[in-house]
């Protein structure tokens, strides 16, 4: 682990071995940290605190840009040690270091955009200005292991915070090559990166009562309880980015071509489909039912899936071994099911390997209560389904407890309008998907989070306001 500005041995001697999914052979081990070593980087990452404080703003921007640098000059072996971790094509994970490298180099520029106000106040002069809040605590997921870790990092490091990165247990390898870039760019202490469980380094980490500001990734279950646990022992504040069950919508007069693609596209079958973003229920006008699925299907049966170090490949491996199992209950669900007909895909395999075929489950009479239409499946798997008008559309697509993304489909400026102002939906596409336009705020409503990323909301949230009035004689 990497602590204080150096390699940290852990206090236990327990050890998490790393399973390469694409062949099931254990590539490496990483250290199984303990409560005892959450606490000696939170006790780093205080003793750091006052120091990156007052770094001028200019100046910690400029260490930040460095760190863009650092993962741009290393790109190509952090990509690959998210092949080898993570299973999705190397040639995806490519883009991952180049997103990463923007999204850095954005809040490296945004240095100086902690500005506060001045109100008119009788009698003196009053103004706000921003403060760090200490430590943070930054969970990140398995999904996109590189690009969580960088990115993840810039905005509370800008705010002027120091942090404690805790990664999955199940993609660390590129978080902790990132430990040991920030170990030459940062001052000891300004960067920690703690591996092991989230039940105990995670716990430990959310409850820690030095750590006043939490930020979390993942799924909805493990939000509440960073909740529950942040919640224990002192007010902290808690963002949290979570789950989508997010439903893409095909109105009749929309361009079927596109649409297709863009529900291809929005389904993330380049990352299995493993993306809290996942437009992964589509609800299609009844007029285009058909031409509508003949379309997916052809397009999916061109995918390659296999070897993520193979640049023809498509499609990779499931994450982990718990995750593949999970993605087959839902196949399994689907195929059981009656009322889901199995359009494309279904076939797993984990001898070798841990692979889904994208899969397409049409429920050709129409909302059901399947759990492919739900449940989050976080998989290559897409249920789609045949509506009637748009009312009855929407009141399905709102349906969940969950409010991530949305994405809708029409030629028709009237209906879209409509649609993105009755969609309860953090992030709404119009005739695209998938797409995170730069600086634009990120994030879920209902239980699909609190805060925004990405923008420059994300900047501010590591900060705090405070408000000073200076009474002057004589006003």
């Amino acid at each position: 682990m990497v602590i204080d500005g150096a390699p940290h041995v852990p206090a236990g001697a327990g050890v998490l071995d790393v399973v390469d999914p694409a062949t099931g052979d254990t590539v490496a081990g990483i250290p199984a940290g303990t409560a005892a070593d959450v606490d000696r980087a939170v006790a780093a990452a205080k003793a750091a605190s006052p120091g990156w404080r007052a770094t001028p703003a200019a100046e910690r921007g400029r260490l930040v840009g460095r760190l863009a640098d650092a993962v741009a000059a290393h790109g190509e072996e952090l990509a690959q040690l998210d092949a080898l971790d993570n299973g999705s094509p190397l040639r995806m994970l490519r883009n991952d270091v180049r997103l990463a490298v923007d999204q850095v180099r954005y809040f490296a520029g945004l240095a100086l955009e902690l500005r506060g106000q001045s109100i008119p106040a009788p009698g003196g002069i009053d103004f706000t200005v921003f403060e760090p809040f200490g430590v943070v605590g930054r969970l990140v997921p398995f999904n996109h292991p590189l690009m969580f870790a960088a990115t993840k990092l810039a905005a509370p490091l800008v705010a002027g915070n120091t942090v404690v990165l805790k990664p999955s247990e199940h993609t660390s390898l590129s978080a902790l090559r990132i430990g040991e870039l920030c170990a030459e760019i940062f001052p000891p202490g300004v960067v920690n990166v703690v591996t092991g469980l989230g039940s105990t380094v995670g716990a430990r980490l959310t409850s820690h009562p030095d750590v006043p500001r939490i930020a979390f990734t993942g799924s909805v279950e493990t939000g509440l309880h960073i909740q529950r646990q942040a919640a224990a022992d002192r007010v902290k504040v808690v963002t949290l980015e979570l789950g989508g069950k997010n439903p893409l919508i095909v109105f009749a007069d929309a361009d079927l071509d596109a649409a297709v693609a863009g529900a291809v596209h929005g389904m993330n079958f380049t990352w299995q489909g493993q993306s809290c973003g996942s437009t992964s229920r589509a609800y299609v006008h009844r007029s285009v039912w058909d031409r509508f699925l003949a379309g997916v299907e052809a397009r999916l049966g061109g995918l390659r899936v296999g070897d993520p170090f193979d640049e023809t490949t498509d499609v990779g491996a499931i994450v982990h071994r718990g995750q593949y199992d999970r993605v087959s209950r839902y196949v399994e669900a689907g195929l059981d099911d009656p009322r889901a007909r199995l359009v494309v895909g279904g076939s797993r395999r984990d001898e070798k390997g841990l692979f889904i075929e994208p899969t397409v489950f049409a429920f050709d009479g129409g909302p059901c209560d399947s759990v492919l239409l739900t449940e989050e499946v976080f998989g290559p798997v897409l249920a789609v389904v045949p509506f009637d008008d748009h009312e009855e559309v929407v009141a399905l697509a709102n349906a969940l407890p969950l409010g991530l993304t949305a994405s809708v489909w029409t030629s028709s400026l009237d209906t879209a309008m409509r649609a993105t102002s009755e969609l309860e939906a953090g992030y709404v596409w119009v005739n695209a998907s998938s797409v995170h336009i730069p600086g634009t705020p990120f994030g879920g409503v209902k239980n699909s989070g609190v805060g925004r990323e990405e923008g420059v909301e994300e900047l501010t949230s590591y900060a705090q306001q405070k408000n000073v009035y200076i009474r002057v004689e004589g006003k």
